[in-house]
């Protein structure tokens, strides 16, 4: 089984003054869960989410990284600066960054691999427009921008960096916009990305984290993380209230409650 992953990406909200309330109350309401938990945050508050979080079971990464090592990169932040911060994972590909600052699948991956060559885990987000789901197009996009991701990891790193990365799908047309993929429609997707992983590395296939990432909220979570290949939650607008946060990290440990008690007995199991 794999364990189920909920990560807040507070995108560019914040204040010292909150983020200490927030990550106090988050952290009082974990009451010791088995879900992996983390929040990506905006650059300037990576060091006092270090502060707060070290030792305790909430995990800290950021929202982007450079595809570049070092240099004149005036704005840019690189892989080996955020590991200073000890951070895990690291967001890279979001639609909005996609969508604002033009980023192409082979920049996302070249990001991705940065994260990877200095030890932090990428979170790889792929996803459709509205347009483009309408067009039938939903799986020849996902499956463009997860396969370049696939690509450019076996040419830099070895094969068994393929089970090192997460993935997010974030259908487009349902982030901040009241819509939601229903459950079936969301497995089937994550389903496809799962087929993807397992052809090109059958350990990639049965490790890495498939994140949903289109408005999960506390009212939608139990459903969504109840299907066999959603296995957590990149979460927006609901990271930024503790209680919201804590009912999504609660339908997790639900759900993987509910997984092991029907599980059957796997060849692979650990």
């Amino acid at each position: 089984m794999r364990p189920k992953l909920i990560v807040g990406n507070w995108k560019m909200n914040g204040s010292r003054a909150g983020n200490a309330a927030l990550l106090a109350g988050v952290a009082a309401g974990l009451n010791g869960t088995k879900a992996s938990v983390a929040v990506c945050v905006p650059a300037p508050y990576l060091q006092q989410c270090q502060e707060l979080l070290s030792g305790g079971p909430i995990g800290w990464g950021a929202q982007d990284v450079s595809a570049h090592p070092i240099g004149a990169y005036t704005g840019e932040v690189c892989a080996k600066m955020l590991s200073e911060f000890a951070c895990r994972h690291v967001i890279v590909g979001h639609s909005e960054r996609r969508a604002y600052h033009g980023e192409s699948n082979e920049l996302v991956a070249q990001k991705a691999v940065a994260a990877l060559k200095e030890g932090m885990t990428p979170i790889v987000c792929v996803g459709e427009t509205l347009e483009q789901r309408e067009a039938g197009q939903t799986f020849d996009v996902v499956g463009a921008q997860l396969e370049v991701v696939l690509d450019q990891v076996l040419d830099a790193l070895d094969e068994g960096a393929l089970a090192k990365i997460v993935v997010a799908y974030e259908p487009v047309w349902a982030i901040g916009t009241g819509r939601t993929a229903t459950p079936d429609m969301a497995q089937e997707v994550h389903a496809r990305l799962r087929e993807q992983l397992c052809a090109r590395n059958t350990e990639a296939g049965r490790k890495v984290a498939i994140l949903y990432g289109g408005s999960m909220k506390p009212d939608n979570a139990r459903e969504l993380l109840a299907q066999p290949d959603i296995d957590g939650g990149l979460i927006g607008g609901a990271a930024l209230k503790a209680q919201d946060f804590l009912a999504i990290i609660q339908a997790a440990e639900d759900a993987a409650g509910q997984a092991a008690e029907h599980a059957e007995p796997q060849e692979f199991a650990t």
